[in-house]
């Protein structure tokens, strides 16, 4: 029997959630409770549409010509988004990955990064997904297995989804105070970011999606007071709702709405990210490892 493009698939429950993750990317490819989708699904015979799901490391998003410097070296990556001429959402994204552990609710999977063009210092990137009660959590790690100290950003891209209710019908907040411009044609920084006060770009109430177009990077992503976490969360007309919960190092969200997304048309993606678009360039909230340390953050999806 063929193997589906995205590799093994590894099914993890708990009561009523259950999640598959794909060995291919170690992408989220479902997550549900009660049988009711909170991400959006697809098939396992593809790779992730538009990433979905997937693990974004040792950065997120963009890097400007793949071109970037480390101590004074300059380093070129591959341009794998050759149409914009960018170095796209890191180096795991299509290669396998290795269970580490597994158990009934949970799986780990583990990445290396070799030196390579373009990247010099090796890393060893692993993921956990975990599912309980109506929760998902993900938690990443990247340890350093060089020799020198390395700068990187993490993200990941999951498409929400409120149930079964539309997407235009849905209403997205996001828990984030400032926006970056980005370029129209190359999706990279075009200005410093602004405040989102008197925006229309203002999600921090809540607005409905209909004849909304994004491909949007915002930053300042917070807890509100007496929280720990950085929440957004995208709400169905019913009340269904998914929450999106970050750890406040994800103080970076990019939302991108799709009109072609597989069996389902339009869906929006909500991707927690540590760092901006070509952040190894700009060096904003770029995160640095020691060799022999270990960096840990986590994600989460929970129902409502």
């Amino acid at each position: 029997m063929r193997e589906p493009a995205s590799g093994q698939q590894f099914e993890i429950t708990a009561g009523a959630a259950r999640a598959v993750i794909t060995e291919v990317g170690a992408a989220l490819r479902e997550f549900e409770v009660d049988g009711v989708p909170f991400a959006e699904p697809y098939a396992a015979d593809r790779r992730p549409p538009a990433s979905a799901g997937a693990v974004l490391a040792p950065w997120p998003n963009r890097v400007a010509g793949g071109r970037w410097v480390l101590d004074g070296e300059p380093q070129q990556l591959a341009l794998t988004e050759p149409a914009r001429g960018n170095a796209l959402h890191g180096l795991l994204c299509h290669v396998p990955w290795q269970v580490e552990e597994r158990t009934a609710a949970s799986v780990r999977l583990r990445a290396p990064v070799a030196s390579q063009p373009g990247w010099p210092v090796p890393l060893v990137v692993a993921v956990e997904y975990a599912v309980s009660g109506e929760d998902l959590r993900v938690t990443h790690e990247v340890r350093n297995a060089g020799d020198r100290t390395t700068p990187f950003g993490v993200g990941a891209h999951p498409f929400p989804r409120a149930g079964t209710a539309a997407t235009d019908d849905c209403t997205l907040r996001l828990a984030a105070s400032s926006v970056l411009p980005l370029d129209a044609d190359t999706l990279l920084p075009a200005r410093p970011p602004r405040s989102l006060a008197g925006d229309e770009l203002d999600f921090r109430t809540g607005r409905p999606l209909a004849g909304v177009w994004l491909d949007t990077a915002f930053g300042g992503a917070a807890p509100a007071p007496g929280d720990d976490r950085v929440r957004h969360a995208l709400t169905a007309p019913d009340g269904t709702a998914v929450e999106l919960w970050a750890d406040p190092v994800f103080g970076w969200v990019q939302v991108y709405t799709a009109d072609d997304f597989p069996g389902r048309g339009r869906a929006v993606a909500v991707e927690p990210m540590t760092c901006p678009p070509d952040a190894l360039n700009s060096g904003i909230d770029l995160l640095h490892v020691e060799p022999g340390e270990t960096w840990t953050g986590s994600w989460g999806l929970r129902a409502r």
